[in-house]
């Protein structure tokens, strides 16, 4: 690509989950758009650039959940994951079917009932299991008899990597450029938008969207602070042998909220990785620990997670399922933003830069809706306020 191509309408800078969905959608509307990221690093523990939140195998996808709007976000974007994935010749869904658990009745109450409130508002289709039914449902985990469980059979997890591969091979056919650089400034005036990379590159655009995950709030990207806090995280991955895959075929994605309120676990199911091994991933941080320089994250993320937490996570799997042979322990980082609004934020900071980031823990899921109303808002329209309650503002 030609430097300071002067004829995008539009170029996305960020090509992780909600850019690479924004890009196809552009790109579906008629958009002439590029796409701008990095690849993933081949090590990540030397790796001296940014970041992306979908360098993993397994995040969850439901869309049982206590928010309304994320409910109806979910909703939305895996209505289309059979067509992305179809456009995009990558399978990414693993529907092995979705578990919300969480005490009924006492302190912690809340979490489940909205969520069960919010499931029947929207006629989310899910089963309700208590006590006997829950351990006959699924023998192999073990809950107090006070949980409720809320079982969506039609959800499960999605692999983010492919997720994204399919969307940017979509979004390529459909006519976007795509350049495989990290952006290290944007300057804008009152006629255009050049774009830097780190390569040397420079691109030209009428409008740019900035997503870029944690890294959205990086100097030299947007004119104003962003009001989004990020958080490291910690995740720990349990490797475990044929004996137990076999035992655990059918284990349904996991999100925990026990009767003491010590945690907050959620389980992925078995899933293979690059390395040969198939793992069950826990994550859910006792703490937030907030990350305040892009320096910082960079280091967090080379670190390899607090192994202090990955021990904590590990107890609370063993918790859940306690008689599971597992062959060996390993930890990673990742981190988490969070809004004021605890809603995603899709908005122009200027009339040529559009903010597309906040996934507030639950991005993954619902990526391919949230970089459509990014494309919507980028293109001068309005995100549908009699679907969604949020603002998408700061």
């Amino acid at each position: 690509m030609a430097n300071a191509d002067p004829s995008f309408d539009v170029i996305v800078v960020g090509s992780g989950m909600m850019g690479s969905a924004c890009a196809r959608h552009l790109a579906e509307m008629g958009v002439k758009v590029a796409l701008i990221g990095p690849s993933e690093p081949d090590r990540k523990d030397t790796h001296e650039g940014v970041f992306g939140s979908h360098y993993d195998e397994a995040r969850i996808t439901r869309r049982l959940d206590k928010s309304q709007d994320r409910a109806r976000l979910s909703d939305a974007a895996m209505s289309r994951y059979a067509e992305i994935e179809q456009k995009g010749q990558q399978p990414f869904f693993h529907p092995v079917g979705s578990l919300l658990a969480g005490p009924e009745t006492g302190d912690g109450c809340d979490y489940i009932l909205n969520v069960q409130k919010v499931a029947t508002d929207n006629a989310i289709a899910h089963v309700a299991l208590r006590g006997d039914g829950l351990r006959a449902q699924f023998p192999y985990l073990t809950f107090p008899d006070s949980i409720l469980g809320l079982y969506e059979a039609n959800a499960g997890w999605i692999n983010p990597r492919h997720h994204v591969v399919a969307e940017v091979t979509a979004a390529a056919a459909q006519g976007a450029a795509v350049h495989r650089s990290e952006v290290i400034e944007i300057k804008h005036n009152n006629a255009d938008v050049h774009v830097h990379c780190k390569d040397g590159q420079r691109f030209v655009a009428n409008k740019v969207v900035v997503a870029c995950g944690a890294f959205s709030g990086n100097s030299g990207l947007l004119p104003d602070p962003i009001p989004m806090k990020v958080y490291a995280r910690t995740i720990a991955f349990l490797e475990i042998g044929d004996n137990e895959i076999a035992r655990l075929k059918g284990m349904p994605s996991i999100v925990y909220i026990p009767p003491d309120l010590s945690c907050d676990p959620y389980v992925l199911p078995p899933v293979l990785y690059p390395d040969g091994k198939t793992y069950l991933k826990i994550g859910g941080d006792p703490d937030d620990i907030e990350i305040d320089t892009a320096a910082d994250l960079k280091a967090w993320f080379r670190s390899g997670g607090d192994p202090m937490v990955g021990e904590l996570l590990t107890e609370q799997l063993l918790k859940i399922i306690p008689d599971l042979n597992y062959a060996s322990v390993s930890y990673d980082a990742c981190a988490t933003s969070f809004t004021r609004t605890s809603a995603p934020l899709i908005y122009n900071q200027t009339d040529q830069l559009t903010v597309l980031t906040g996934g507030n823990g639950a991005g993954a899921k619902c990526a391919d809706e949230l970089g459509r109303l990014g494309a919507l808002v980028a293109t001068g329209q309005s995100i549908p306020d009699d679907i969604y309650q949020s603002a998408f503002m700061p």
